[in-house]
């Protein structure tokens, strides 16, 4: 009905066409901008709005002190045969407990009891939760601070070369980090680690390195600590001495095994600014990809991980504003 209108206004004056059209402008334009102090509700939509409407949700953390370090520091000479060499680096003092041929089964219904039934504070604990099954039990007492490598080897008289194909029933090595005080395990709500090592043998040769870190809380619960991928400097040198071909052989083999992940190559000299912006400081964890990649004022921009383009579930920030003000302070 409008446009038969229009139409017939049109032909019968185009002056006047024109005219009715502007004037029906102005009067719009000056409902929205309030010229005539009417107060009509108008809704506009900025930019922010739809900045706040696509945020990511920002996942809660709570800060624990982990006392337990382990560190492989000579993983190349790794064997079953010629044993493996660890690095403990605790807060507190500690009891390193080498496990070696621990049943994988067992070793699963164990974490399962730690939540349910008795917590393992002790090796003493593990072992019951094992019920001893592995072949080979080392134990060494770890000092405050202290950083001295300890040997582990299985003994000759166990004869075991190897713990056959995958899928495995045995993992080659466990170590168990537990606070030698009982007043320590008190204090922190960390009360061990249990660490799943890959040790190369005639059937899987693999090269030696940490699968799993579960950190095992007082309160009955237990995490998989999991490794969290920078932004590298393209520049930087591959602190790794392997060839692309032995990768490629690692690569296959973890697929092979089913713990292959879509990691990047990493780097030793990780860089430190956002990969947006390339000003601010890294400070957002993205979720499920684990890429720390983006400073305080780009993460609100993104939807998609910059780097791998995997959808964000959740995001949180490596150390709180007021942390990161306390930080610049110091080094004023």
């Amino acid at each position: 009905m409008a446009a038969v209108f229009l139409v017939t206004l049109y032909e019968y004056s185009p002056l006047f066409y024109i005219t009715v059209v502007f004037v029906c402008f102005l009067v719009t334009s000056g409902l929205v901008l309030g010229w005539f102090g009417l107060g009509v509700p108008v809704i506009l939509r900025n930019s922010e709005e739809t900045e706040s409407s696509t945020r990511v949700l920002k996942k809660q953390m709570r800060q624990v002190k982990n006392p337990f370090g382990l560190e492989i520091p000579h993983p190349a000479t790794a064997s079953v045969t010629k044993g493996i060499t660890l690095t403990p680096d605790c807060l507190e003092d500690c009891i390193l407990t080498c496990y070696w041929g621990c049943s994988v089964q067992k070793l699963h219904e164990a974490l399962q009891k730690h939540v349910y039934c008795f917590r393992i504070k002790t090796p003493q604990a593990l072992e019951d939760a094992l019920y001893n099954e592995y072949l080979y039990r080392q134990q060494y007492f770890i000092k405050k601070n202290d950083k001295e490598e300890k040997y582990c080897q299985l003994p000759e008289d166990a004869q075991v070369v190897d713990f056959g194909p995958v899928p495995r029933s045995r993992y080659p090595l466990i170590a168990l980090l537990t606070l030698a005080d009982e007043e320590d395990r008190e204090i922190y709500d960390i009360i061990s680690m249990v660490a799943v090592i890959h040790i190369p043998d005639d059937s899987y040769r693999l090269s030696c390195r940490i699968l799993y870190q579960y950190l095992l809380l007082a309160q009955g619960q237990y995490h998989d600590l999991k490794q969290l991928f920078m932004s590298a400097n393209s520049t930087a040198p591959s602190p790794s001495d392997e060839s692309p071909g032995e990768r490629s052989t690692d690569r296959s083999l973890l697929e092979k095994a089913g713990l292959a992940e879509d990691e990047p190559e990493l780097h030793e000299e990780n860089s430190k600014d956002c990969v947006v912006c390339q000003n601010g400081t890294v400070n957002w964890v993205l979720l499920p990809c684990r890429h720390a990649c983006l400073c305080d004022g780009c993460v609100k921009y993104f939807q998609q991980c910059p780097m791998c383009r995997q959808f964000v579930k959740e995001s949180f920030p490596l150390c709180s504003k007021k942390e990161q003000d306390e930080d610049d302070s110091t080094h004023i």
